[in-house]
């Protein structure tokens, strides 16, 4: 018979639109054609198409390994499954030169949609739909292909929650509430929009630098494939291949808070450009992550801003009903404004990657938050580890080989850019904050205070938050 699935699509987006909690969708994805798209499909389709890999090193140290640390190398399916499979005999291409025993490899962030802009009829063997959005397929979903060790350091999304199919392989996920947003030491260097990292590498934690992050919890589960993972919104979370290979679709979901989210990060934007880029380039700080083409100007920064404030506003004028029941057409076109994170590859956009007017979003919700949530073998949560457990577990990576390590999943919406050369300057984020002398004042023979330092303050969330207040008070009179 029929496949009958344990949650409606209806039922499905409410939970997805409500739940403040990491959960695990089961038995929902049975009949997915995605479910087949292992890495030799995969291969088959591209048919020799190179797509490119970010490679970083298996070893664990203390730093987080953040993609400006990292190499890249362009090459086709079927090089990274001879590499992955540890074939020597078989490899050819860019693999050669790093050693399987020594390094990881992610095709990471790869919209469906521009990969596989010559075979469209795949988009829909991705069907959000059963989870209750209709006309959101692989068209607004984002594939992850990675070896075994394959992460970025742990971050939160300012956009949207986060909806992740897995494919093929295991992936561990470490997630951390909004509320530990202070212990995890925020930073906007590496800056990427809508991606805001963490300074603690979580699975080898600094605890002399960061003592805090004693007081972070975690929840910590692994993704089998067929299960889907609800990352709600502002939730960090840090992701490791566990297997030889694997596959991920993710999808983000929009939400009407997004609409302050990006006149946040529009300030954002506009500070950390136009301090980073005052700065001296020979200092050497790759300090914009390599999923931002270039800084832009301030110009164009400040237009940004002024689109965002826009958006607010007429978001403000929308009215509830309309959102809770919008028209298949509207839907479609709303689904198709949200790109989490824009991969300037042949410096060009997926489609549909714009500054939206409107979407559906977490208000619509608001009066189901306080039905009971239907936990049990179909929807099950990510419970939180004990302090002491999470630090064991960090501990234990040193003797394991490294058995907890990350994905990024950064993401944003569209908004003006110019192309050009990235600018670098000064690696300091490894710098401490000051050095003091033993009369506890600054030392005289060192720099007590560098740019990122002073940028870590003054981007904090919390103080962008209530700057983007203040700005829109301002501007509502």
């Amino acid at each position: 018979g029929e496949d009958v699935k344990p949650f409606t699509p209806g039922k499905a987006k409410e939970i997805v639109m409500s739940l403040q909690q990491p959960a695990i969708f089961c038995d929902m994805v049975g009949d997915w054609p995605a479910l087949h798209w292992n890495v030799k499909y995969l291969s088959a389709v591209l048919d020799g198409k190179t797509i490119q890999f970010r490679l970083g090193l298996k070893a664990v140290d203390l730093v987080p390994q953040f993609e400006t640390r990292c190499s890249y190398v362009e090459a086709t399916l079927e090089e990274f499954l001879a590499w992955s499979c540890g074939e020597p005999s078989c490899l050819s291409g860019p693999f050669r030169c790093y050693e399987y025993s020594k390094y990881w490899a992610y095709a990471d962030y790869k919209y469906i949609a521009r990969i596989f802009e010559d075979k469209p009829e795949i988009f829909q063997d991705v069907r959000w739909s059963d989870f209750g959005f209709p006309g959101r397929s692989g068209k607004e979903s984002t594939l992850w292909i990675g070896s075994e060790g394959a992460n970025t350091p742990c971050h939160l999304d300012s956009y949207g929650c986060n909806l992740v199919l897995q494919v093929q392989g295991r992936k561990r996920w470490h997630l951390f509430p909004p509320g530990d947003t202070s212990f995890l030491y925020p930073t906007r260097i590496p800056y990427e929009e809508s991606s805001i990292f963490s300074k603690v590498n979580v699975t080898n934690p600094d605890l002399k630098r960061f003592p805090e992050f004693r007081n972070t919890t975690a929840h910590v589960v692994t993704l089998s494939p067929g299960q889907v993972l609800l990352v709600p919104r502002h939730w960090w979370h840090y992701v490791e291949s566990l297997d030889p290979i694997t596959i991920s679709i993710n999808s983000w979901i929009e939400l009407d808070a997004d609409h302050e989210a990006r006149v946040e990060e529009a300030i954002t934007r506009m500070l950390v450009c136009a301090i980073k880029s005052a700065e001296n380039p020979g200092d050497g700080d790759l300090w914009l992550n390599p999923t931002e083409v270039e800084a832009t100007s301030h110009e164009i920064n400040l237009q940004y801003l002024n689109e965002a404030v826009s958006a607010y506003f007429r978001c403000q004028k929308t009215s509830v009903p309309e959102q809770a029941h919008p028209s298949s057409k509207a839907a479609e076109q709303r689904t198709s404004t949200l790109c989490k994170r824009r991969k300037r590859e042949a410096d060009r956009e997926p489609e549909g990657c714009r500054l939206p007017t409107h979407e559906w979003g977490f208000s619509a919700f608001q009066a189901e938050k306080s039905q009971e949530i239907p936990f049990g073998p179909h929807l099950i949560q990510v419970l939180p580890q004990s302090r002491e457990t999470s630090l064991m577990g960090a501990a234990a990576v040193k003797s394991n080989g490294g058995d907890l390590l990350c994905e990024n999943e950064g993401g944003h919406f569209g908004k003006s850019h110019c192309t050009g050369k990235r600018l670098v300057t000064s690696n300091d984020y490894e710098t401490p904050a000051h050095q003091m002398d033993a009369d506890s004042s600054p030392d005289a023979s060192q720099t007590a205070l560098s740019t990122n330092d002073l940028l870590d303050c003054l981007v904090n969330p919390r103080v962008i938050t209530l700057v983007a207040q203040l700005l829109l008070e301002r501007t509502r009179v």
